[in-house]
Formats: C-alpha cells, sequence, structure tokens
C-alpha cells in the first residue's frame, strides 16, 4: 500500500490534473476527425495535441515525446518538497511507442527517453521503462507499488506518456480498430477506438497517511489467449479482478473505472468478465470518449481522473455511450451519478494477453507498512543464445522444437524468447495450471527490428501497405503473450526495458514484484535484439526459497 503525493495530466484539454477534470465534468471531450494527416489515407478522429499547445509544451533539446513527460512530472513536482536528486527516488516511464517518430536515430529507444526524462527532472537513480502495451500505465503504478513496498525507494514518479504519428495510426488501422467517428465504449454502435496524446503523472511515497489516496493492491494476469484477441469470458481479466478484491467488500466500491476501448471485442470480454466477478451493480466509468486511447498514458490518466471524481462525490459519465452493445450485465451511462463512496477499481486489458486490476480507496487512518517479507529467488536453470554462436534460431528451432509452425511468423525478438523458453522449459517441465509461474522479461532496444520492418510497409505512399501481422510484433510484450499461450501460462507476463543490461536491477524487480504473493516459480531474464543478426538472450528459471 503506497500514498499519492501530487499527481498532472497534461493533455488537449488542459495541462493540470484539475483542468482535465473540470473539462470532462462539463462534457468536453478533445477528439476531432483528421483527414490526410501525416500522409495516412484513412479519414480517423483522435485527440492530438494542437500546434499551438505543442509549441508551448516544447522543451529545446528534446523530442516532443520527452517533452510533454518532462512538463508533466515537473508540474507534479512542484505541489511537493522533494529533494528530487536523492537515490531513495525512482522514475517509472510508461510508454507503448514512445520516440517512435525518431526511429532512425538513438533517439528512439524508450530507455534513452527515460534517461533524457530523468536527467531533465534530475531523477539521479537508473530509470525504468515499462511497455506492456495497453496496460502499461497501470501496470507502472503496479511497479511502483512493489519497489516501494519492499523498500527500494521512498518514492517513486510514475509518468505515462503517448504520442500519436503515423507508425501507431496505421498500425491499429491495419487492424481494422479504428473509428473515423467519436468512439462509443459499450454501446451497441460502436466501431473501434480513437487512439490520443497525453502526458499523465502520478508521484508515490511509501506508507499510507489518513485522508490521502493509497494504491491498495493490484494484480497483473494473462489470459494466455490470443496476442490481439481477448478470451471471449474474459478470464485473465476475472482472474485480475478476483486477486485483487478477495476479501474486500465490493459493495464499498464508487465506480469500476473500465478500458473501454469502443472495440467489439474488448468491450464485450469486459463486460462478462465484470458479471462474473460479480460487479454488475456498480457504476461502470468508461474514459475514452475524451480523450481516446491514449496508451501508455492511459492507466495513469483515467486513475488521475477517477480520484478527482470520487472526490467530487461522482461517478463521470460514458460519454459516447447510449444503449447498450454488450452481453454481460453491467451498469454504465451518460449521465452523470452520485456516490458517497471512496474507493474504486481500475481495470486495463492489451494486446499480449496482458489483463491488470488495482484498487485505489482513501486510507481511514495513518499506517505503517514497514517492508513487505521476500523470499529469496533461486536461479536454477539458465539459457543463454547469441547471434555470436553462430548457430541461427531457426536451425534450432528445427532441430530441437520443430512442432509450432508459428514460430516463422514471429520476429526476431520473439522468436528468441520463444526458443530460450522452450529450451529452459524442456529442462524444467511445469506441474500444473495451479504453479501459474510469472514471466517477467527485459531488454534495451525495445522491439526495433519489427518496427523498422513496419516503417518500411508504410513510408511510400505510392506503396502503402501497412501489414497488421507485423505491426504486432511492434509491441515487445508479445513476446511474453507468445511464450504464454505456448505455455497456458495465467499469472503475470510483464516487459521492462533498461538503460542497459543491470542484472542487480533485474533481480530487485523481480524479487519486490513476487513478494507477497504465492507464486513459486519465475521465468525472467535478458532477450534483446538489434537486428536479425545481432541478439542476445540469458533467460532462467528461479525458485521461491523459504
Amino acid at each position: 500500500m503506497i500514498k499519492v503525493l501530487s499527481t498532472n495530466i497534461t493533455s488537449p484539454l488542459g495541462f493540470t490534473s484539475e483542468q482535465n477534470y473540470q473539462a470532462v465534468r462539463s462534457g468536453a471531450s478533445a477528439l476531432k476527425r483528421y483527414e490526410g494527416l501525416w500522409g495516412v489515407p484513412e479519414p480517423f478522429t483522435a485527440s492530438l495535441f494542437s500546434e499551438e499547445q505543442n509549441a508551448e509544451l516544447a522543451i529545446g533539446g528534446y523530442t516532443r515525446f520527452e517533452s510533454i513527460a518532462i512538463r508533466s512530472v515537473r508540474e507534479a513536482l512542484s505541489h511537493t518538497q522533494l529533494d528530487i536528486a536523492s537515490p531513495r527516488i525512482v522514475l517509472i516511464l510508461s510508454t507503448t511507442k514512445g520516440n517512435i517518430e525518431a526511429l532512425d536515430n538513438k533517439q528512439y529507444y524508450p530507455s534513452e527517453a527515460a534517461q533524457a526524462i530523468a536527467s531533465a527532472i534530475g531523477v539521479t537513480t537508473t530509470p525504468i521503462v515499462v511497455c506492456n502495451a495497453c496496460v502499461s500505465g497501470l501496470s507502472a503504478q503496479l511497479l511502483a507499488n512493489h519497489l516501494l513496498s519492499a523498500g527500494l525507494y521512498d518514492y517513486a514518479i510514475v509518468v505515462g506518456a503517448e504520442v500519436q504519428s503515423k507508425f501507431i495510426v496505421s498500425g491499429f488501422q491495419s487492424l481494422k480498430a479504428v473509428s473515423d467517428e467519436p468512439c462509443r465504449p459499450f454501446d451497441i454502435e460502436r466501431i473501434g477506438l480513437n487512439l490520443g496524446e497525453a502526458a499523465a503523472t502520478i508521484i508515490f511515497a511509501k506508507d499510507c497517511s489518513a485522508g490521502v489516496w493509497t494504491l491498495v493492491d493490484g494484480a497483473v494476469r494473462n489470459d494466455a489467449f490470443h496476442n490481439v484477441s481477448p478470451s471471449p469470458q474474459g478470464d485473465g481479466y476475472y482472474n485480475a479482478i478476483e486477486a485483487v478484491m478477495e476479501g474486500y467488500d465490493k459493495t464499498q466500491l464508487a465506480t469500476v473505472c473500465v478500458h473501454g476501448t469502443a472495440t467489439l471485442y474488448n468491450d464485450q470480454m469486459e463486460s462478462k468478465a465484470i458479471q462474473r466477478a460479480g460487479l454488475s451493480d456498480i457504476p461502470l466509468s468508461a474514459l475514452k470518449g475524451y480523450y481516446g486511447h491514449t496508451m501508455g498514458a492511459a492507466g495513469v490518466l483515467e486513475t488521475i481522473l477517477t480520484m478527482c471524481a470520487t472526490d467530487d462525490g461522482i461517478v463521470l459519465p460514458s460519454k459516447g455511450f447510449t444503449e447498450p452493445g454488450v452481453s454481460g450485465k453491467v451498469s454504465i451511462s451518460n449521465e452523470t451519478q452520485q456516490t458517497d463512496k471512496t474507493a474504486f477499481l481500475k481495470l486495463l486489458s492489451g494486446f499480449g494477453g496482458c489483463n491488470v486490476a488495482a484498487l485505489y480507496a482513501r486510507c481511514a487512518k495513518e499506517e505503517s507498512q514497514g517492508t513487505k517479507d521476500t523470499k529469496r529467488w533461486v536461479k536454477t536453470h539458465s539459457v543463454k543464445l547469441s547471434s555470436e554462436d553462430g548457430k541461427s534460431l531457426t536451425d534450432i528451432y528445427k532441430q530441437q522444437i520443430g512442432d509450432y509452425p508459428k514460430f516463422y511468423k514471429m520476429d526476431i525478438l520473439t522468436r528468441l524468447a520463444f526458443v530460450a523458453a522452450e529450451k529452459a522449459l524442456s529442462n524444467f517441465p511445469l506441474k500444473g495450471e495451479d504453479m501459474r509461474p510469472a514471466l517477467i522479461l527485459f531488454n534495451h532496444s525495445s522491439s526495433i527490428v519489427a518496427d523498422r520492418k513496419f516503417f518500411d510497409t508504410i513510408c511510400d505512399t505510392e506503396n502503402y501497405f501497412p501489414s497488421p501481422s507485423v505491426f504486432v510484433y511492434t509491441l515487445p510484450n508479445i513476446t511474453t503473450g507468445e511464450v504464454a499461450i505456448r505455455h497456458h501460462l495465467c499469472g503475470e507476463t510483464s516487459f521492462y526495458i533498461l538503460p542497459d543490461k543491470n542484472e542487480a536491477l533485474m533481480q530487485q524487480i523481480l524479487e519486490a514484484s513476487l513478494a507477497g504473493t504465492n507464486t513459486p516459480i519465475a521465468i525472467s531474464g535478458w532477450v534483446n535484439a538489434e537486428s536479425e543478426t545481432d541478439y542476445e538472450c540469458e533467460l532462467s528459471i528461479f525458485e521461491a526459497k523459504s
């Protein structure tokens, strides 16, 4: 349990949390229709910063992405008295595609962007990038909870940020997921999502003070079903909810703030999982009708807005919703509802089978947790693969695996993780679903090989052919999704990006993430690919020892 010290939202609707909340409270939306922008041939509706706003937010020497993140963090910090250079402060950056506009230079790497942001605000510790597709913003908050509860830091700055581009819009259009009209979450007429730009920051501190917002608990669960389609019954989503809500009185919830992308399958899945979890009577809040899907920023932005609304004694209306278009029983409205409750559940789901739930509440009394008891995680089996070995991954697959034809569709990063996991688990077979091993991977270069390949499909206007099968692999956490599907791993799956291969930090993240859980096994390690012929992987199986 950690407390919220300060927040900020920087978006097309305003540059502070209060400005954004008041804009949403009044029914404002930043969604606009665009035609021909960035050379995208199909029209789309999105929430984008105006030219004037971009000029106001720009910081010399930094990219547009870095600038909005720095602005957001600085505004949040202005309401605190933190010694920002303290070694007890960590910066956690949540993003899906980061500086993808800068694909052809070093600034592209999310780890480099995180380091630039950290340096600009004065953070001296190693920044961590959470890159778990659409759930990144909520995953980053849970990581902050883990690291602070483990006593590794006293404060965590979580900033989620995303800027849109031809790359991202083309990718989602290739999946037939984008609407050229304002999105309509959970509505019978919904036809797809809108994309959005924003940066949002929450600064956390250890322990809990009376009257402040606290992150009570959270859970990540993979549904091991499909990399881009959710489990029809919402299995991973349901499991994450159940893990968080165990022992908690559901009637104390003011709202369930859902993912609500307005895509056909995601909204349907959410409704089924919410009904299964016994939350049908809790008012839902779907906020993407105001901002669109801000991807890496969504989990942070939507959490802040829900705090503001709950403080105001209301549940925000779900803009765009008119008539139910899902089969699961849910309570959703386009009208403002009153509430006297002081807790809420925030949910997200995303590509790679990820599902995250987080429970927030206003703390009733002063509490001090101390440090979580941690298990010792002992490395028992390891597999090392490197391009320097002179043996191709395809040869290893043919000789030692050979029974999973989807291998040939994977990008190099996913093939690398897949082969390493196959080899590691061949020496350590899992013994049943109840084990639910965690899968936590790290790298430096994100999904740069797939990114370059997808960029080639959209860079020439005369030969514009964005490929959905290529775009999917531009999300680095698809590596965890493929391994989860292959081995039916329904526990936590997470993907982190670091400035370099820092084994001590990787071990700290692993142990902090699994402290206090009943997870007996973890699969974790470094999986990095700079090109088809330049890659390195060290994947290990860890067992918990008391």
